[in-house]
């Protein structure tokens, strides 16, 4: 788990196991539209106050500074980021910072039909989509809300919209969504799009996960091989990328696995995480957070000063560790879930 580097980076934000962070998932709020199992409580009630939210104007300075450290990746999350009021102007903000060469978002796709089109005018460049079961009944089992419909409009007007890069996330339960997995697989290849399978993490807000209930990526790389054919090793764009991805020998596209239980990944994590009211974090899996809202309200000279902001990310990738122990006894759940912490 730990990496090799024969040659360290020697400038940008390196932590102690020899890892270059060049990625930040930048939550911009805590509130969503569905109660997806894996994630949230389906009575979850527990959202930060509005006014403990970053602003527009402090969630551009710290991409700002995170750009001066060597970041040039963000990803927009939730909750449900679509939610934020006047995401647009916000995505237009950060796409003028210099040095971010890629914005992304991670959306559940119910307000994509109105808001794709402005998204991509504004700058975004990038959409994940969740989809985890084409089935009314799979849908409801899994989100614990209704919306099939919405979402697949959703894909639709986000694929119209002209993005660089569409990709669906599926996460695969043993027991929840299993007989889901194939059918949008198949929907996939006929559609045209790039999906990716997601190993059950143990991060839901209602605690219930269960190692029984993993469905993994290799197994479930053998059931679609059984359906479709043959699967050959897909190029390794990014080194840093948590999926593994794999081409139809029919030509039928490709297909990811991120498989973060069973072969975790994190030798090569490249990721930071910024929660909806400001906590930095180094992993998803992490017990510790670096609280970076206190210094950009703190007043006077902290509220001013970029090298206090530096100092608290550099402490952060400087404690992070070599791994999370999902597999192993030691692990503990963090405290924050999914849905807090941000996709």
């Amino acid at each position: 788990m730990i990496p090799v580097l024969h040659d360290l980076p020697s400038h940008g934000l390196v932590d102690r196991w020899g890892r270059l962070h060049r990625s930040l998932r930048l939550s911009v709020t805590d509130r969503c539209n569905l109660r997806c199992l894996y994630c949230m409580p389906e009575s979850a009630s527990d959202f930060e106050e509005p006014a403990g939210v970053l602003t527009f104007d402090e969630l551009e300075r710290l991409v700002r500074v995170f750009a001066s450290l060597g970041v040039r990746k963000v990803r927009i999350t939730g909750g449900e980021p679509t939610l934020r009021r006047g995401l647009e102007q916000l995505v237009a903000r950060l796409t003028a910072i210099a040095g971010i060469d890629c914005l992304a978002m991670t959306t559940n796709g119910l307000r994509m039909v109105e808001l794709a089109g402005p998204l991509r005018r504004a700058g975004l460049r990038r959409v994940n989509l969740s989809l985890d079961a084409l089935s009314e009944e799979g849908f409801l089992r899994v989100a614990r809300r209704r919306g099939i419909d919405r979402v697949l409009a959703g894909i639709d007007a986000t694929l119209a919209a002209g993005f660089e890069e569409v990709r669906i996330n599926a996460v695969a339960i043993r027991g929840g969504n299993e007989e889901e997995l194939l059918p949008l697989a198949a929907w996939a290849r006929e559609k045209g799009v790039r999906l990716r399978f997601i190993e059950y993490m143990p991060l839901g807000g209602d605690r219930s996960w269960d190692a029984a209930r993993v469905l993994t990526g290799e197994e479930l790389r053998q059931r679609l091989v059984a359906e479709f054919g043959p699967l050959v090793p897909a190029p390794r764009i990014d080194p840093a990328q948590p999926a593994v991805d794999y081409q139809y020998l029919d030509g039928g596209g490709v297909v990811g696995f991120i498989s973060s239980v069973s072969e975790p990944f994190c030798g090569s994590c490249d990721r930071l995480r910024v929660t909806a009211e400001g906590a930095l974090r180094n992993c998803l899996f992490s017990h510790q957070e670096w609280d970076l809202r206190a210094l950009l309200r703190g007043g006077g000279k902290a509220a001013d000063d970029d090298a206090l902001l530096v100092a608290q990310i550099e402490q952060c990738v400087g404690a992070k560790e070599a791994g999370h122990l999902i597999s192993q006894d030691a692990f503990e759940q963090p405290a924050r879930p999914m849905y807090r912490i941000g996709g």
